[in-house]
């Protein structure tokens, strides 16, 4: 075009077929659903679509959340973690026919991701309505209803899974009636759809169980509840990956809690390469047999001499910073490989990890109710091959109660290195150096 041609601007470029210049082609699209922005998402799928060329829908109830934090981000960090081309779009997430509404008008996606515990079956209808790869829905749900996972694991037999004796509160179901139960006590009660250990605590008899089913219905109207037997034992996970054809095991974390009536994760430690049997096949096994298999997974159960029992299966990533270490410490693209796998590639025999790493994830929390007067800012160290990496969580003068979740964490120290007794040493010597004041 020449720049004094003053009518250039309103005539259409030329072309030997139709008149027009071809419309430049769609990059492909990941529509991601999500509620609150967290850690994997803002600092390991966003960074993984980018990486991958893809452009990012991100469904959300939460739209102003999101948009704060990723304005953060790009203030403090987009130019060394880029983030993808980024729509952030209001929608219902938890309807998944409200999902599939905002996703058909934006045009075919490539594929349909979250990493969202409340919205994994929304996600694998989406993926199935519009004939994408994904998680099978029955398996999505019947993972996050508590309930329906330890009737799948009946239904399985004792040679999949030792039975594990529950009971059902159902939505609008008085309390009172539990009265009666023949439960196993001490027993634990929980949300059937909740997560990270929230209202989830032991009772010791019938009468601890009704005033807490009270108690927890005070702050979930109506939610149904789910009572089990206490699983006393050597908590752990395991760490999976797989495409429907391969199933790959990324790691396993042995997980120390808070003592009773609440189970809050205190620090995690990396177990040694390859996970130990034969608890390990297992919990495979029993994964298999809920329909557990494509994408990311990850499965807490308890060690009770050689067998495995599982508490929960959470298909998606493991969270609270680990899925970060752990792809960091693996030496592999992890969440790269998560998405492709919702795209229809399938994931290499071998991953390629290392496994002479070692871990420790150590969770400052607060121990009661009040303001946030003094903590350490966020560092990164390394020594004697430790490293220390320093992440707070909860800002000096931030006002939280107590919630006996990991909401009371004040900051994460992620240890990594080659050598436990010097990872265990470095831990000890930086939260002894350190003070978190709460007044």
């Amino acid at each position: 075009m020449n720049e004094n041609d003053l009518d250039a601007a309103s005539r259409p470029f030329p072309s030997p077929a139709r008149g027009r210049l071809p419309a430049a082609p769609r990059p492909p699209r990941l529509h991601l659903l999500a509620l609150n922005p967290t850690d994997s998402v803002t600092e390991g799928f966003l960074p993984a679509a980018a990486r991958l060329g893809l452009a990012v829908t991100l469904l959300t109830d939460q739209p102003e959340a999101h948009e704060r934090a990723y304005g953060r981000w790009d203030e403090d960090g987009a130019a060394a973690r880029p983030f993808p081309a980024l729509d952030i779009v209001p929608c219902a997430v938890r309807d998944y026919a409200e999902v599939i509404s905002r996703i058909a008008a934006d045009g075919r996606p490539t594929a349909v991701f979250t990493n969202s515990d409340h919205l994994q079956a929304q996600a694998a209808l989406a993926a199935q309505y519009f004939g994408l790869p994904g998680k099978d829905w029955r398996a999505a749900l019947r993972t996050k209803n508590k309930a329906e996972l330890r009737r799948a694991l009946a239904t399985a037999g004792p040679d999949v899974a030792d039975p594990v004796w529950s009971a059902e509160l159902a939505t609008g179901q008085d309390p009172a009636t539990l009265a009666g139960l023949d439960a196993p006590y001490p027993c634990v009660v929980k949300p059937r759809e909740g997560v990270a250990s929230e209202d989830v605590v032991l009772v010791a008899d019938a009468d601890e169980l009704v005033r807490r089913c009270v108690e927890i219905r005070a702050r979930r109207p109506g939610a149904a509840l789910v009572v089990e037997e206490f699983l006393d034992g050597e908590l752990r996970t395991l760490e999976t990956l797989g495409d429907g054809r391969t199933l790959h095991i990324l790691g396993a974390f042995r997980t120390e809690l808070s003592p009773p009536p609440h189970f809050i994760e205190e620090r995690l430690h990396l177990l040694p390469a390859p996970p130990p049997q034969p608890h390990t096949d297992q919990v495979l096994a029993q994964l298999r047999a809920l329909g557990v298999g494509f994408g990311v997974c990850h499965t807490e159960y308890v060690v009770q001499g050689d067998r495995a029992r599982l508490i929960e299966v959470n298909y998606r990533a493991i969270g609270d910073q680990c899925d970060l270490v752990l792809a960091e410490l693996l030496g592999i693209p992890l969440f790269e490989h998560i998405l492709r796998t919702h795209m229809g590639e399938p994931l290499p025999d071998d991953l390629g990890a290392r496994t002479d790493g070692r871990v420790r994830m150590e969770y400052v929390m607060a121990d009661r109710a009040g303001r946030l007067a003094s903590a350490p800012p966020a560092s990164v160290t390394e020594r004697d091959g430790v490293r220390l990496d320093y992440r707070p969580l909860r800002g000096i003068g931030e006002e939280h109660p107590l919630h006996r979740t990991n909401r009371d964490f004040l900051g994460v120290l992620r240890a990594t290195g080659t050598d436990q007794g010097r990872i265990d040493t470095a831990v000890a010597e930086f939260l002894a150096a350190h003070r978190w004041e709460i007044v």
